[in-house]
């Protein structure tokens, strides 16, 4: 069967669930423009992480001061880096005259002094470190300004419509903004870096804790303590932006993301993302399909120094579906690549799984990787392969 250009090496799975992601799309619809999740904020939005669906919203696409929740997008810049392994959390990084003068939250950062990217990290997450970001970026760009760059060039590539940024830190500029749904993609891309919740999800650290200078860092996101299953994200405060925050949780293999923007206090803040994560929480579960890189179909590579590759889902796959809803059939297919051909970068998308309904309605579609890079076969190598396959034939 061929779609697109594709040949489809497939099988058809009927699920017998409750109903999915379609079901929570047509419910989350029901919830736009309905105020009284967060009637306070000016904007709002919740996702559930693993799918991406939309469960409530409230002007998502309001562009807005995002305060110091920009330092989402500088964390997930430095997760990038030390995931392709141009920087390491043990690396020492010096701060420089510029980076010590930000003023707003900071961890009172000295021109000269070192600190390691873990540091560094708790800075910034823990305590919303002005100063941190502003190091880390020059640290990995050279300057700010060419850190920034790269800021606005991946929020493209992620989709984010309303987006533009001009500091790392979020400290007020014109110019700079942001909405509560691009928010929402940003944090649900920072959330794939599993280790991102060592530093968002820790209530209390210190930095500089063997010296004569202990600095205590407490989390600016309270519900990380005060409610069940928050491991994160960030806050964020200006006169202009008020108070902000992009929130996550998990319970029972479900991670939602609550995004809140131009909030009046901390109190009503917390209040409304909580009472969000009490909707998400009791109308709504998971049904976990894949784990993250789990092979899902091997596939032959032609002229590869790797005859056969396995197909890889790039992060957690699950279904949503709504409490309580009658069971009923979806169809999960499968769909590779009809000519994989060497070279492969590691990057390249080889496939697709389609979750259907029954009468073919598509509902999700997750892209699949190759489980490693494939570089191209030199002669020697085909001929050595072919003979074999002729010998082995015979």
């Amino acid at each position: 069967m061929k779609r697109n250009g594709y040949l489809a090496l497939c099988f058809v799975m009927c699920l017998t669930i409750f109903s999915p992601m379609a079901i929570a799309k047509e419910k989350a619809g029901q919830q736009k423009g309905d105020n009284h999740f967060a009637p306070q904020a000016s904007s709002a939005v919740m996702i559930e992480a693993d799918t991406g669906t939309v469960l409530y919203e409230k002007n998502a696409d309001e562009k807005m001061p995002p305060a110091s929740i920009t330092k989402v997008m500088t964390m997930l810049l430095i997760m990038e880096a030390v995931e392709r392994g141009e920087l390491k959390l043990t690396d020492k990084v010096r701060t420089s005259e510029r980076a010590a003068s930000m003023g707003g939250s900071q961890i009172f950062l000295q021109p000269g002094e070192e600190m390691t990217v873990e540091d560094m990290m708790k800075g910034i997450a823990i305590a919303s470190g002005n100063d941190a970001s502003v190091a880390m970026a020059e640290h990995l760009a050279g300057t700010e300004e060419s850190f920034v760059e790269r800021m606005n060039e991946r929020a493209q590539q992620l989709g984010m419509k309303n987006t533009h940024f001009v500091n790392s830190n979020g400290l007020p500029a014109a110019n700079h903004y942001s909405s509560a749904a691009d928010i929402a993609i940003m944090s649900r891309e920072l959330l794939k870096h599993d280790g991102i919740t060592k530093f968002t999800g820790t209530y209390q650290d210190y930095l500089r804790k063997d010296t004569e200078s202990p600095f205590w860092l407490v989390n600016t996101n309270k519900l990380v303590r005060f409610y069940e299953g928050v491991d994160g994200l960030k806050t964020g405060y200006t006169g202009e932006a008020k108070y902000c925050l992009t929130a996550t949780a998990k319970r029972n293999n479900m991670r939602v993301i609550a995004v809140v923007m131009g909030e009046p206090d901390v109190k009503t803040r917390n209040n409304e993302v909580s009472t969000m994560f009490n909707y998400a929480f009791t109308h709504f579960q998971v049904m976990p399909m894949y784990k993250k890189g789990e092979p899902v179909r091997a596939l032959v590579v032609d002229k590869g120094q790797k005859p056969q590759i396995n197909a890889v889902t790039p992060h957690a796959v699950s279904l949503l579906m709504k409490k309580g809803e009658s069971a009923d059939t979806y169809q999960r297919e499968i769909v590779i690549n009809e000519a994989i051909q060497a070279p492969i970068a590691k990057n390249q998308v080889i496939g697709h799984i389609f979750i259907r309904t029954k009468d073919g309605k598509e509902v999700n579609r997750i892209d699949l990787y190759p489980e490693d890079q494939v570089d191209k076969a030199n002669m020697w190598e085909i001929l050595k392969r072919t003979t074999k396959s002729i010998l082995i034939s015979y």
